[in-house]
């Protein structure tokens, strides 16, 4: 029997070491999406949580379709902040990605990431129907 899981390596996915998908069946899971991979580039936009947190559902997105999936098909988000503080101005990027679709979604504070300069990171849960 083959295993019905599709691992997607971080190098296939172009995000470095942020993004990794798996794919059981139909649903796709995407952890710990940051805004890139300092061994290949530096973090996009020092300081700025709103740009970062857009850079990071670029990446999702792309991840995404790698896995078969969409944006339309992401049913929960976790955002992790480093400072609370940016809730507005990550929330307002999530909106400009997920507004019309709407998932089940937390964002909680805590008190680092694996880079300094990392101010958000991202997972998504998908479920493509069909």
């Amino acid at each position: 029997m083959s295993d019905p899981r599709q691992h997607l390596d971080r190098d296939s996915l172009g995000a470095g070491g942020g993004l990794l998908a798996s794919r059981a069946d139909r649903p796709a899971r995407l952890g710990g999406g940051h805004d890139g991979d300092r061994r290949r580039r530096p973090i996009v936009a020092p300081g700025d949580a709103a740009e970062q947190a857009r850079q990071v559902l670029e990446n999702v997105r792309t991840a995404l379709e790698r896995a078969g999936a969409r944006l339309e098909h992401v049913v929960r988000t976790r955002m992790y902040v480093r400072n609370v503080g940016d809730w507005e101005a990550v929330g307002r990027v999530h909106g400009e990605y997920f507004g019309a679709i709407r998932p089940a979604s937390t964002m909680v504070e805590v008190s680092g990431l694996v880079d300094p300069q990392m101010l958000v990171e991202i997972e998504v849960d998908a479920y493509v129907t069909g």
